[in-house]
């Protein structure tokens, strides 16, 4: 294990990422690591992680004379630099940047591992959205009216979800067949049960209600 926490882990990968955004949210981190590429954008925002995972291949020889100390090569090539770094992690919650942009295959491998670990709380953040696996005992949110909340399933899932403008009751979602893409919170409570994996996602204004929401309290 590279980083242990009771609190939340940061993990900063090579797709593309916001840097105002990313210093913005290292309050809420215990302690954080680059994965692979992500150490140039820690290396760009004059920041250092507790440690460099990855294989490697696409780190700049900047970034690895900087950070030599604290790389941690892993050369095999049976899973991804993110299911690398999350197996390596044990913590409350990990939030993930610079793991959602760039090649469609990628970030379906990130959806491959969320689904592949849905006792575990892991949150992925970009410009675009905050997204999270339903956790197994379900969740509830406090939004404000209005803001947009998409349930994508990643399997075959039974979902109830209250408080919404289009509710939904012990419907079966599938990744193709029934999913909710543009949803709409409609009361100060949203609350979401999954008999499966079922991603969240919402603004990432709303990130810190996902936090109070999902990460256990200390």
């Amino acid at each position: 294990m590279i980083v242990s926490s009771n609190g939340i882990v940061g993990l900063i990968g090579g797709a593309a990422v916001n840097p105002e955004q990313m210093k913005s949210v290292l309050s809420f981190f215990d302690n954080y690591i680059a994965v692979d590429g992500g150490a140039d954008h820690c290396l760009r925002a004059g920041l250092r992680p507790a440690a460099v995972v990855g294989d490697m291949d696409s780190l700049s020889q900047q970034a690895r004379a900087t950070f030599s100390e604290i790389l941690c090569h892993i050369s095999e090539q049976d899973t991804t630099d993110f299911e690398k770094a999350i197996a390596r992690v044990s913590a409350a919650a990990v939030l993930a940047m610079g793991f959602t942009g760039g090649r469609l295959d990628h970030l379906l491998s990130v959806l491959n591992v969320l689904g592949r670990n849905r006792t575990r709380r892991i949150l992925l953040l970009d410009e675009a959205d905050i997204s999270f696996l339903t956790p197994p005992e379900g969740v509830s949110l406090a939004l404000p009216a209005g803001t947009r909340i998409g349930l994508m399933p990643l399997d075959d899932v039974t979902v109830t979800a209250r408080g919404l403008t289009w509710p939904i009751t012990a419907a079966r979602m599938h990744p193709t067949g029934m999913v909710s893409s543009s949803n709409q919170v409609k009361d100060p409570l949203v609350e979401i049960s999954a008999k499966g994996p079922l991603v969240i996602t919402l603004p990432p204004t709303q990130l810190g209600a996902v936090l109070k929401a999902v990460v256990p309290a200390q």
